[in-house]
């Protein structure tokens, strides 16, 4: 026989000493046996045979106190040893013994439940529906079973399970766009058989995506509709609020910092025709005449709007002031005549003669 049909040695092997089991009446050195029960139909019993170099053991079973044992009708062999029997199975009881020789190794009885793996599933089927789909498969023919269903999509890292206790799973919340990996496999219930049960091997993956089966998944998933119509309504709204933050921003800048107005508004012209000399600027657009200096030295500021009058000089031989001749009582110029002597100012229609001794205030 070939090594495949020895089962791993596992941490949940079975760990058997000659003291150990209920009902053990076998002396000698402890032995490590692994018990398998492949659905109800064969049992696998295993032991290290490394424990016992160049020795043979041989195997004998009944599944009923009153019998007789039988030797195994099936033996496991690595490196011409026996390591292991296979033998057909019932729900019942397991008496059996390893021996050396007709020395016994180990003597023990198991329920056979306690170690069962089912069968993997069969006849495993896929039913569609939006976004959810149903697996079933047949049921196996005895209670106490869960039936697992695992899957991913190619964007996930792990499996996701869901189970029932009928192989009828339905799995929502799934995307038809996405291409979904699915197994399955039947565990027996802790409740009903223990703890030291195995679970069956996994049904073969199969590929689905947008309800129907792929041999392979594509290396990028494109983009779905829902995916789509979700980021577009993300960034609608995170445009919303940052135009609304930068709205209520600008009103409280408005509120704590008054906005300076800009002189080209105020001012039109003066930068662009006058490249901002105001006094140009104001000349040109206002007709307004150029105001001379005066001589004020000792003031701080100049007067503003002062008029300036320049007198012309006439070429008389006699010096006459205004308010001379009335004062001394002389004749008075004819009218039409200018007085003699000192400068003539004419001002808004008027004409003065001012002498060097007078002036004149308006």
């Amino acid at each position: 026989m070939s090594r495949g049909w020895m089962g791993p040695w596992t941490a949940a092997a079975l760990l058997l000493g000659a003291g150990m089991a209920s009902g053990s009446a076998a002396t000698g050195e402890e032995l490590q046996v692994q018990m398998i029960c492949f659905n109800f139909e064969t049992v696998q019993v295993t032991w290290n045979a490394s424990q016992y170099p160049g020795t043979n053991l041989t195997f004998f079973y009944k599944f009923s106190p009153e019998e007789e044992y039988s030797p195994c009708p099936r033996y496991t062999v690595d490196q011409g040893h026996a390591t292991g029997c296979l033998l057909g199975a019932k729900d019942a009881i397991l008496y059996f013994s390893i021996r050396d020789g007709s020395r016994p190794v180990l003597t023990m009885d198991q329920w056979v439940s306690e170690y069962l793996k089912p069968s993997s599933p069969e006849d495993v089927r896929f039913s569609w529906h939006q976004e959810a789909v149903t697996v079933v498969c047949t049921n196996l023919s005895y209670n106490g079973l869960l039936y697992e269903v695992q899957y991913r999509s190619t964007f996930d890292t792990a499996w996701q399970s869901k189970e029932e206790k009928s192989c009828h799973v339905t799995v929502d919340g799934l995307d038809a766009e996405k291409c979904y990996s699915f197994r399955a496999r039947i565990k027996a219930s802790e409740v009903s058989y223990g703890s030291a049960t195995h679970p069956s091997d996994w049904s073969e993956t199969a590929l689905w995506q947008g309800g129907q089966p792929r041999d392979r998944c594509p290396e990028k998933e494109p983009l779905s509709p829902r995916f789509i119509l979700l980021s577009g309504l993300a960034t609608v709204l995170a445009l919303s609020l940052l135009s609304l933050s930068v709205w209520k921003l600008w009103r409280m800048k408005r509120l704590l910092v008054p906005t300076v107005p800009d002189p080209k508004s105020t001012f039109p012209g003066l930068f662009e025709q006058h490249r901002g000399d105001f006094q140009e600027w104001i000349r040109d657009t206002q007709n307004v005449a150029p105001v001379s200096k005066m001589e004020f030295q000792d003031q701080e500021c100049e007067p503003v709007g002062a008029l300036v009058v320049q007198p012309a000089k006439t070429e008389v031989g006699t010096p006459t002031t205004v308010g001379e001749g009335e004062a001394s009582g002389g004749p008075l110029p004819l009218p039409g005549q200018l007085p003699r002597g000192g400068d003539v100012v004419s001002v808004g229609g008027f004409t003065f003669v001012v002498s060097d001794s007078s002036y004149v205030t308006l």
